[in-house]
């Protein structure tokens, strides 16, 4: 059985502009101990998927509006009463956010806002807490670790902030953690450390991560398998080695053109032509057909089609291209 298992997951988000189907459809599984990533270009619906497991939403302008998520055969995620999704959060399922700076209180010295995370699901005294604080911070190796504890989220560096929102996802060390672009606000070489670092804690603990981002680099080189996403729903899902080697849809096919490679030095890169589409008002048929330079009637047509298995020999790579299997 799946650790987290995702099925037709429908999110919408009500503004001035009307409803948007951030989410629309969406169905994964994940593993214990796996890492599964979610690719896509900003505004596809990657963290509202993220945030949906756990609603995350922020405010009341978001509902789910279909579909379940279960956390290893539990009861739906979906439909659970606050008080009970509240104690699985943090316990259960850990979220690394973008941005460490607004994920930390400003007002709360680093210590105490660790000690917090413990103690809200542990029964231990602030002295024991601080002292889980203090070989957290050690365990994701912040230099200088007691001075660290009584520092203010601002007196650190971008770095240093992530490893501290690391260690409070790892404090009660969860069974799914979710990273939402944990390194996009962070340089080359800090990013490298920061995702090794996450890797090698989750490896010790057995816990499995959904990571959300827009490198491909960072997937090929950390993710068992990926989902691509575009316009709210996954166009193409494999192992990360069969999708970046074989892609199936347009859409995967172009991010890769995309990318800067040694084989294209000295040449343009081939950017993706027009924009992604509206979620308030999603074109009929396949969503990425506006752009698709080998789009058909049939693509332009509704509704859009789902995932479909086109290789009995890869049975875990399925895109949603209407004429992969007709090429």
């Amino acid at each position: 059985m799946a650790l987290l298992s995702v099925q037709n997951l429908v999110t919408e988000f009500h503004g001035p502009g009307g409803t948007a189907r951030a989410v629309d459809g969406v169905s994964f599984d994940v593993n214990a101990g796996e890492i599964f990533g979610i690719v896509g270009e900003s505004g596809c619906g990657k963290s509202a998927t993220c945030r949906s497991i756990v609603r995350l939403f922020g405010g009341a302008d978001a509902r789910i509006a279909g579909g379940s998520v279960r956390l290893d055969g539990s009861g739906d995620l979906a439909t659970l009463p606050e008080r009970e999704l509240a104690r699985i959060r943090g316990r259960d399922v850990a979220f690394i956010f973008q941005d460490p700076l607004t994920a930390l209180n400003p007002t709360m010295r680093i210590g105490r806002q660790i000690a917090e995370v413990v103690e809200r699901h542990r029964r231990v005294s602030r002295r024991e807490a601080r002292a889980i604080a203090l070989q957290l911070l050690r365990d994701v190796h912040v230099t200088s670790p007691e001075r660290r504890l009584d520092a203010w989220p601002h007196e650190l560096s971008g770095g240093l902030r992530q490893r501290v929102v690391i260690a409070m996802a790892l404090a009660l060390r969860p069974r799914l953690i979710i990273a939402d672009e944990p390194t996009t606000a962070l340089d080359v070489t800090v990013q490298d450390q920061i995702l090794r670092l996450l890797l090698e804690r989750c490896a010790a603990t057995g816990t499995a991560i959904i990571l959300v981002t827009h490198d491909l680099g960072v997937v090929a080189e950390i993710c068992d398998r990926v989902a691509v996403m575009y316009g709210g729903r996954f166009v193409e899902t494999g192992s990360t080695a069969t999708v970046l080697a074989s892609p199936r849809h347009p859409y995967t096919r172009a991010l890769l053109s995309a990318l800067p490679s040694r084989a294209m030095r000295g040449k343009p890169l081939a950017p993706i032509e027009g924009t992604p589409p509206s979620l308030t008002a999603p074109p009929p048929g396949c969503r990425f057909a506006p752009r698709c330079p080998q789009a058909a009637e049939v693509c332009r047509a509704g509704p859009p089609p789902p995932l479909m298995l086109h290789d009995r020999a890869a049975p875990l790579h399925a895109d949603a291209c209407l004429l992969e299997g007709v090429r």
